[in-house]
């Protein structure tokens, strides 16, 4: 191995020096030479390496409800960090040119040139996005532990496909997280995703349960998760949670290998008004013009008032509504 190219973690030895990869749900076996379904975790001689560990697609600032974080830090810009691999194969993907595939170009960093340039860059918080930041999760966990040390906060954007060790360790150093919950099919998961639904059940109720800021997302496609007994149940799991969860119904777009018509936006408001029989934070994304307002439960003041990514924040005080005083569903930091 050379100086890049570290042993992984959550793996064990199979027979014919094979590994068992304990990542996510794949569990994949891989033999000698061979890479499992991420495409960055590859067996050499019988012990798992990470060839891709600090490789770097992409970096850039962005604002944080871009990722999307509407009750986190709102108003105020992340250091955003993307790698290459993924452990799901959607065919809607819109990074897939660095998720679908390991041949992107990338620049090799570590931890503590990562949150040094995050640091620079004057961002409160590093996220991990873009491609699926859990693949790399032993340079993701290295790097959530620098940028405590600076002060920095940790944001993991996802698809929530971790087994519950990486999940633990991962989450155990994270402030917030955007979780997609792309469906509640496990059939869908299964078939067109390569994913397990109750994998990622799992990780946002251990996300919610460690403290963490979780949030999360569903890109609604015509045809496929737009019906609203699936929206009943999204709702209904995450309200079971906590009513106060966020969750941003998202508009798909013709992308990859998809080719279906655009989600109309009638479609989202409808399935929106389903979400909040259970929900008290619903969002729509990716429609133009529209607003995403949160409102205060006690009085019905604006407390953050957004249209796209410019953002209004007054209506707060720390994390309680300036009109009544009354507590508000934010975190202004990574405790409050």
């Amino acid at each position: 191995m050379d100086g890049t190219t570290i042993e992984a973690s959550f793996w064990e030895a199979a027979d014919g020096g094979s590994v068992r990869c304990g990542l996510c749900h794949h569990r994949c076996t891989i033999r000698p030479g061979r890479y499992g379904a991420c495409r960055v975790r590859r067996n050499d001689g019988g012990r798992l390496v990470l060839p891709f560990h600090g490789a770097i697609s992409g970096v850039a600032v962005d604002p944080i409800e871009k990722k999307p974080l509407y009750h986190f830090m709102p108003g105020t810009e992340v250091f955003s960090v993307g790698y290459v691999g993924c452990n799901l194969r959607c065919p809607f993907c819109q990074n897939y040119h660095i998720s679908q595939s390991s041949d992107a170009v990338t620049e090799r960093t570590t931890p503590a040139a990562l949150v040094a340039a995050a640091l620079r860059s004057g961002c409160p918080s590093i996220a991990h996005t873009y491609s699926e930041p859990v693949v790399h999760a032993e340079f993701v966990i290295a790097a959530m532990e620098e940028a405590r040390k600076a002060g920095l906060s940790n944001v993991l954007v996802t698809n929530g496909c971790a087994e519950p060790a990486a999940a633990r360790d991962l989450l155990d150093r994270c402030d917030a997280a955007n979780v997609d919950l792309k469906a509640w099919d496990t059939a869908f998961y299964r078939d067109e995703l390569g994913g397990d639904l109750d994998t990622v059940r799992a990780f946002i109720a251990r996300a919610v349960s460690m403290g963490v800021h979780v949030e999360a997302t569903t890109l609604v496609i015509p045809g496929k998760n737009d019906d609203d007994a699936s929206m009943e149940g999204i709702a209904g799991f995450l309200a079971g949670l906590s009513p106060e969860l966020p969750l941003h119904l998202s508009a798909y777009r013709p992308m990859y290998r998809y080719a279906l018509p655009p989600t109309p936006p009638a479609t989202l408001g409808r399935l929106a008004a389903v979400a909040r029989r259970s929900l008290r934070h619903v969002y729509v994304g990716n429609v133009a013009g529209e607003r995403n307002d949160t409102r205060c439960a006690s009085c019905g003041a604006v407390l953050v008032a957004r249209r796209g990514y410019a953002v209004d924040a007054t209506g707060l005080r720390g994390s309680a509504c300036a009109s009544c005083g009354a507590r508000a569903p934010f975190r202004r930091n990574a405790t409050a």
